[in-house]
């Protein structure tokens, strides 16, 4: 069974910086892209970042500069430093993967809290 866990989300001032992290475990064959989403109160999910396999990247506008993607296909791992944290960041950040694994499958993360507080 695949599996997406997050972790790094918090509380931090406006200004501040955080680092989330996703792992992927269970019966991996490969992963080709993988992103991290959010969603605030009231609004729809949005894409942040998202990373293919071969390491190219595409952001969000409200993000660029700010946040930076990245991945370590060696632990199955998706990252996103984020730096110069706005209140408007504040949302809960999903992390999505597509898993090649006994099929093609998308899978998401359960969601990590990050507040910014001004």
């Amino acid at each position: 069974q695949v599996q997406l866990v997050e972790s790094g989300g918090g509380l931090v001032q406006a200004g501040g910086s955080l680092r989330l992290s996703c792992a992927a475990s269970g019966s991996i064959f490969s992963i080709n892209a993988m992103a991290w989403y959010r969603q605030a109160p009231g609004k729809q999910r949005e894409l942040v970042a998202a990373i293919a396999s071969g390491g190219s990247t595409n952001y969000a506008d409200s993000v660029k500069g700010r946040f930076t993607i990245s991945r370590d296909n060696a632990k199955n791992t998706v990252y996103l430093q984020m730096n110069s944290l706005k209140p408007e960041d504040t949302a809960v950040y999903y992390c999505y993967a597509d898993i090649v694994a006994y099929g093609d499958y998308d899978y998401w993360g359960q969601g990590t809290q990050v507040t910014v507080s001004s």
